[in-house]
């Protein structure tokens, strides 16, 4: 009696395999994320490139550059996706068994008696939850220049996910272009959604992100830069967060500081987002005297939370993008002066 339903209980004992489907989004990308849980960086890459990145078994997150074995990258969404659907197969299984072992029961019973038992099994759908694919396009669509992996984020990326190589100033450039086309797109991100506080919270971590995103890029690209220069000083680490202790290394090392490329008010302005990016970055956007008095800015008091515009963004990532232009000069100028290496 219920011989197929032992069959198939012992087949799952014995590590019997369910495939679950997952699917590319319609781009052909696979969604990806970065198993470290300080990170969960979320990102895609090509599916024919991740399936030949694989063979390395050891990939690298774009954002952080934790390294981790290739089967460890799926989204949570994609596990939560895989439990159910295969919660809902083995349903079906069991059902399945459980309807041929009743139908075997019913037969063999005798007709006529007094007592008649038979079995019914529900056999009503599961419900299985479709794979998940991503439902907006990717700011940055990235191509490394070493290994030609074809990869895309939201926001920033400084590393390949397939060989781990860093093009500082290729994703300086592409993460900028992200930024002031997100910004654009600001009235877009409204209309798409019909709940007014759900936009206009969307709106606001959209333009935060942007500007957390062109301070980081700003960072990466002066580090990658800076060490490239004649016998460069060792730093501190994230000495380049800081205007005012990264000018003062680049006027050590090349002969010109920050104030060669903007002038006293551009740097009083630049200054003043990259502390409201450490405010979003560390205290959640709330006020402190610090931001106050490193700041400058007074149009705050203790407690209160940054407010930012998308215009006042979008004015500091183009003093980013000065600012790094006239250091890419400064670089090449103290690399030519160097001469070539012996």
């Amino acid at each position: 009696m219920f011989e197929e339903t032992q069959r198939f209980l012992r087949s799952l004992e014995g590590g019997g395999e369910v495939s679950i489907l997952i699917e590319d989004d319609e781009e052909g990308y696979f969604d990806r994320e970065c198993p470290s849980d300080e990170c969960l960086f979320q990102f895609k890459v090509l599916s024919e490139d991740w399936h030949k990145a694989k063979e390395a078994e050891r990939l690298h997150c774009p954002a952080c550059g934790h390294t981790d074995h290739s089967d460890r990258w799926w989204t949570q969404q994609q596990v939560e996706h895989m439990h159910a659907a295969a919660v809902a197969q083995i349903q079906g299984g069991l059902n399945r068994v459980l309807k041929t072992d009743a139908a075997r029961f019913n037969r063999s019973r005798p007709r006529g008696g007094f007592i008649s038992m038979t079995m019914k099994v529900d056999s009503r759908p599961q419900h299985v939850m479709l794979p998940p694919t991503a439902t907006d396009p990717m700011a940055l669509k990235i191509t490394c220049p070493s290994c030609t992996c074809r990869y895309a984020v939201i926001g920033a990326a400084y590393f390949c996910p397939a060989c781990g190589h860093s093009a500082a100033e290729q994703v300086f450039e592409q993460t900028i272009a992200g930024i002031k086309a997100t910004l654009k797109a600001l009235d877009q991100v409204r209309a798409a959604m019909p709940d007014r506080d759900t936009a206009e919270t969307t709106v606001r971590v959209v333009i935060e992100n942007g500007l957390q995103n062109a301070v980081t890029a700003f960072q990466r690209v002066v580090e990658a830069l800076f060490v490239e220069l004649p016998a460069p000083p060792r730093t501190r680490r994230n000495a380049f967060q800081n205007l005012a202790e990264g000018s003062t290394l680049w006027q050590q090392t090349t002969g010109q500081g920050y104030d060669a490329h903007l002038d006293a008010p551009s740097l009083d302005q630049l200054a003043r987002a990259f502390q409201q990016r450490h405010l979003l970055a560390h205290r959640q956007g709330l006020v402190d005297e610090e931001y106050i008095a490193k700041s400058g800015d007074t149009r705050y008091r203790p407690g209160q939370r940054l407010v930012l515009r998308a215009e006042g963004v979008t004015e500091a990532v183009e003093l980013v993008e000065k600012l790094v232009a006239g250091l890419r000069d400064d670089a090449s100028i103290a690399r030519s002066r160097q001469g070539p290496s012996p």
